[in-house]
C-alpha cells in the first residue's frame, strides 16, 4: 500500500472503518471512504488523517447506480486505486416470507451483490491498464454463501452471488495476462461488528472479533489469496456440505453443528432499516 490509494466502501464504522485505518498506517497516500453516513463518515476520515493519511470522502447511497457513478468519477481524479475494498453490507434476519419485496429483498441484493460488481467496473479499467504496481480487490462475501442457513435466504442469495461473481472476476484475471491486479474474496462467519446482535456461532466456532476479520483479511488480500473462509470451522463445513448428501448434511450441520439455529435469537442493530450503507461487516 505505500504510496497508493486504497477505497473503502461501508467506511464509516465496523469493519470498513478498520479497514480504511489498516490502510493509513500501511502507507497509504489517500484513503478513500464511502458511506451512507455522513456524520459516522467524517469521525472515520478524521482517525486516518491523524494518522498522517489524507482522507477523501463522500456520502454514497449504494443502492443508487448513478450515484457510484457519479462517486467514481469524482474518485478516479486520485487516480488508479492500488486497493478497492467492497465492504459494505446489510442483512434482514427473517423468515423468507416475512420479507419485504423492495425494502428487504430488492435493498439487500443492491446493497450486498449487485453495489460491488458496479463499484468495481468503475475502477477496474484503470487498475488494469496501470501495471507499475501491484493493485487488489478485496471482496467481502460471507460463510452464508457456502451453507444454507434459515433466517437468512436473502441475505445468503446475496453472499452466494458475490463469490460467484468474485472469484469468476478472478480467472478472468488470471486468464488474460493481468498477473498485477489480484481479486481475493472473504468469507467469514459471525463477526462482532454488531451487524449480526443476537446470532450465535456454530459449534466451535466463536464470533470473530473485527480486528482479526479485518486483519486475516489483509493479508490475505496482499498476498493475491484467491479466497479465505475463517475461521477453520467455517471452511469444514463448506467441505461436509460438498460431499456430503444433502440430508445427511442438514443433520450434521443443523444438529451437530448447530448452524440452523444460529439465528434463531438474531435482533441486528437497532433502527436497521436506515444507514443502511454504513452496517458493514459480514457473516
Amino acid at each position: 500500500m505505500d504510496g497508493g490509494v486504497a477505497l473503502v466502501t461501508g467506511a464509516a464504522g465496523g469493519m470498513g472503518r478498520l479497514y480504511a485505518l489498516r490502510a493509513a498506517r500501511e502507507g497509504a497516500a489517500a484513503v478513500i471512504l464511502w458511506d451512507v453516513d455522513a456524520d459516522a463518515l467524517a469521525s472515520a476520515a478524521a482517525e486516518v488523517t491523524a494518522l498522517g493519511t489524507r482522507a477523501v470522502t463522500r456520502t454514497v447511497d449504494l443502492a443508487d447506480r448513478a450515484a457510484i457513478a457519479d462517486a467514481a468519477r469524482e474518485a478516479r481524479a486520485e487516480g488508479p486505486l492500488a486497493l478497492l475494498v467492497n465492504n459494505a453490507g446489510i442483512v434482514r434476519g427473517a423468515y423468507f416470507w416475512d420479507h419485504v419485496p423492495e425494502r428487504d429483498i430488492a435493498l439487500t441484493m443492491d446493497i450486498n451483490a449487485l453495489a460491488p460488481m458496479y463499484v468495481t467496473l468503475e475502477f477496474l479499467p484503470d487498475m488494469m491498464a496501470d501495471a507499475g504496481r501491484p493493485r487488489r480487490i478485496l471482496n467481502v462475501a460471507s460463510a452464508a454463501g457456502t451453507v444454507s442457513n434459515p433466517r437468512m435466504s436473502v441475505y445468503a442469495a446475496s453472499k452466494w452471488a458475490v463469490i460467484g461473481w468474485s472469484d469468476s472476476l478472478r480467472l478472468e484475471l488470471e486468464q488474460q495476462g493481468y498477473g498485477h491486479l489480484s481479486v481475493t474474496t472473504f468469507c467469514p462467519s459471525y463477526i462482532s461488528t454488531g451487524m449480526f446482535e443476537g446470532a450465535r456461532g456454530p459449534l466451535l466456532t466463536p464470533l470473530m472479533t473485527p480486528e482479526d476479520a479485518v486483519d486475516r483479511a489483509w493479508r490475505a488480500t496482499l498476498a493475491g489469496q484467491p479466497q479465505l473462509i475463517a475461521p477453520g470451522m467455517a471452511k469444514l463445513g463448506k467441505v461436509l456440505r460438498g460431499v456430503l448428501p444433502v440430508r445427511a448434511w442438514d443433520f450434521v450441520g443443523g444438529k451437530v453443528f448447530g448452524i440452523y439455529s444460529t439465528m434463531d435469537k438474531f435482533t441486528g442493530r437497532p433502527a436497521a432499516t436506515s444507514g443502511h450503507a454504513s452496517k458493514a461487516g459480514s457473516l
